[in-house]
């Protein structure tokens, strides 16, 4: 029988056959397809032609389109619907792709072909895309090592194939510490958490054939379990657990990992000529420097650190109030900020959940869109590759723009975290193809499904970098949608957060999952009066993590990560009672591959820039502001990689930002 991975897809929206495709069906069909890239690949090298724009930079994007619809599928499936199969073939190809890629920019016929063009770049009568395209291929080949010789060019290939290796062990090491984690809770252990804890703990408890309810690793459950339950002992016990996911010894401690992760990230960037990966990494983003995204976290820490000192001695004083006579610990922080915050706004997270239900968050993110952009959604029923996935396709004026999937709930066999991907990008070349893009969260299940405000907001974000997705309008998939600068592709999702806090969305979605009721208006102002609430604490916690990122690409790779990151703790005198957001052995933003490495920092350096940008809304006429909505899908949202980061920015507001607004936007300055 036809491989259904390899055979022409023909069904609605040129979806793939979910329903048809096996996890047997991937292997093949991943070595058909490599084999047919190398192929395409060795007909651009070997062309007899002298070397067009056309013949080779466009033969180049021709390559390889069976690939990527199977790498499409593949990654989408193993990251947030993994099986034992699925993890051994993550095993297998990882290094086999990494190779396969070195092997096409170790080619060096192609890499002269191209080379030529760039040294003749000028007189090729290329539009701005296209001369965007020849830099973006000819920097990706230099900075792959396509110039290296003889053993620095073998070297470069086993570096990547075993950093591939160790990037998806530090991933499944992981994801096997939160499966394989689990927190029996009695009746007794129930008491004084809200229905919503409660029920997404029996949900999870039948999710793992348990007897009873449980506590998972799951953010969605543990979270509000340190913010609700009264019992400190349970809190430090779940807390323990949490952040040492990566380091409990054994076949699944990543701490060894992450060491020669960093030493052969640091040997890369040696041979490449630079002074340490930091400098390699940050070269093409928007800071540029190391010193530059050092200067950007070290203006934030000193006023956050203050904050979260000064918090944290007033929790100390609830704490002891209440008989502790301890000093306050990262598992009593959440506990006492949650009784602080609704003694000083009169705002209660189990009051507040029964308005923020999940599909009337969707419905708000739809709206906006709609609002902003015109864009229209319909719910279509096909198969898809889990029975929580729902999908939708987007059209403007009747015209079909993309198929958009949600996947929004915890399970055991999805990674920690929520993200946005593109099973297929936007494109005009070699023919036009709209995006299938997914966006995945891990929610708690309920019925119906209720969200924390911070989950209501991770919806909004990630349906943000669905919207650069969808609204791409470039003729190379190679710049289309989130193809950007690290540190420019968190602007318009965390841009698009700002639209839940609008007055108005509020109060049309946030309804009750009972009464149907709108959200009171003294709740919704409560609600907009304490979204600064907790920011000491939150902003140290996710600084003192960039900072370790950053310390350990900068200079010489550490021996020991974690003694590294306990000396960059030290010097930065962190909050004993704040952890990192990601300490190392679970810091897989960093280790489970290059992605955001060194670049951590990149949510802060687009905070700058969201902030400001929402103030372009306000300014103009309010958060609908039509003719702001058309700038931002103009400059932004549309564009893509098609032009520098920082152009783009400045096309729509005029001015680049300083970190005046991030520092208002988060309470930290007047």
């Amino acid at each position: 029988m036809t491989n259904p991975l390899l055979a022409e897809w023909t069904g609605p929206f040129g979806l793939p056959p979910f329903d048809a495709i096996e996890d047997a069906d991937f292997g093949p069909a991943l070595e058909a397809a490599l084999a047919e890239d190398l192929a395409e690949v060795a007909g651009v090298a070997d062309a007899a032609e002298p070397p067009t724009f056309a013949n080779t930079i466009e033969g180049l994007i021709r390559c390889g389109a069976t690939l990527d619809r199977v790498t499409g599928v593949f990654f989408n499936l193993a990251g947030s619907d993994s099986t034992p199969a699925r993890e051994a073939l993550m095993r297998e190809y990882s290094p086999k792709l990494a190779a396969h890629a070195a092997a096409i920019y170790g080619n060096r016929p192609l890499f002269d072909r191209i080379r030529s063009l760039w040294e003749r770049r000028e007189t090729l009568g290329l539009n701005d895309e296209q001369a965007r395209v020849l830099m973006l291929v000819h920097r990706n080949f230099i900075r792959a090592g396509a110039a290296l010789e003889g053993d620095d060019a073998a070297r470069m290939t086993a570096i990547k194939q075993r950093l591939a290796v160790l990037g998806t062990s530090f991933t499944q090491n992981l994801l096997a510490d939160e499966r394989d984690w689990s927190m029996p809770l009695s009746e007794a252990d129930l008491e004084g958490l809200p229905g919503f804890v409660v029920a997404a703990a029996r949900a999870a408890g039948e999710e793992r054939g348990a007897a009873g309810p449980v506590l998972t690793l799951s953010r969605s459950l543990i979270v509000p379990f340190l913010q609700f339950s009264p019992r400190r002992d349970l809190r430090e016990r779940a807390y323990k657990a949490w952040v040492a996911r990566g380091a409990g010894g054994g076949a699944t401690d990543n701490r060894e990992i992450a060491a020669e992760i960093l030493g052969l990230r640091q040997e890369r960037a040696a041979l490449l000529g630079y002074a340490d990966f930091a400098s390699y990494k940050l070269e093409t983003e928007m800071a540029g420097t190391p010193a530059k995204v050092r200067a950007l976290l070290s203006a934030v820490w000193a006023p956050a650190r203050a904050q979260a000192e000064a918090d944290a001695q007033l929790l100390e004083e609830r704490m002891h109030a209440d008989g502790v006579n301890a000093a306050l610990a990262p598992w009593d922080w959440r506990y006492y900020a949650g009784k602080r915050r609704k003694a000083e706004h009169d705002l209660d997270d189990a009051a507040l959940k029964p308005y923020l239900q999940l599909d009337r968050m969707i419905e708000a993110a739809f709206d906006c869109a709609n609002r902003l952009f015109g864009l229209e959604f319909r719910a279509l029923d096909l198969p898809l590759y889990h029975p929580d996935a729902r999908a939708w396709e987007v059209t403007r004026g009747g015209a079909h723009v993309a198929v958009f999937i949600g996947d929004y709930f915890a399970r055991g066999s999805k990674r920690s975290g929520a993200w946005c991907s593109a099973m297929r990008m936007q494109g005009k070349f070699p023919k036009v193809q709209h995006p299938v893009v997914v966006n995945v969260c891990n929610f708690a299940k309920g019925t119906p499904a209720l969200l924390s405000y911070d989950d209501a907001r991770t919806l909004f974000h990630e349906f943000g970098h669905a919207l650069h997705q969808m609204l791409s309008d470039v003729t190379y998939d190679m710049v289309a949608g989130t193809s950007v600068a690290r540190d420019f592709v968190e602007l318009p999702s965390q841009l698009f957060e700002h639209w839940l806090e609008v007055p108005e969305v509020l109060r049309r979605f946030a309804t009750h999952v009972e009464t149907g009721d709108a959200m009171p208006q003294e709740m919704l102002d409560k609600v907009l009066k304490a979204a600064n609430f907790d920011q000491g604490f939150q902003t140290v916690e996710y600084v003192a993590s960039a900072l370790v990122d950053l310390a350990f690409h900068e200079g010489a790779a550490p021996a020991v990560p974690m003694a590294k990151q306990a000396e960059v703790l030290a010097a930065l005198e962190m909050p004993a009672a704040i952890g990192m957001r990601h300490a190392t052995p679970h810091f897989a933003h960093v280790f489970a591959g290059d992605g955001y490495s060194s670049g951590y920092y990149s949510y802060m350096w687009s905070e700058v820039m969201d902030a400001d940008a929402f103030a372009a809304f306000e300014d103009a006429g309010g958060a609908f502001d039509p003719e702001m909505a058309r700038k931002l899908e103009k400059h932004i949202l549309s564009a893509g990689g098609s032009q520098e980061a920082e152009a783009l920015y400045l096309a729509f507001r005029g001015r680049m930002p300083g970190v005046e607004a991030l520092l208002k936007g988060r309470g930290l300055a007047s």
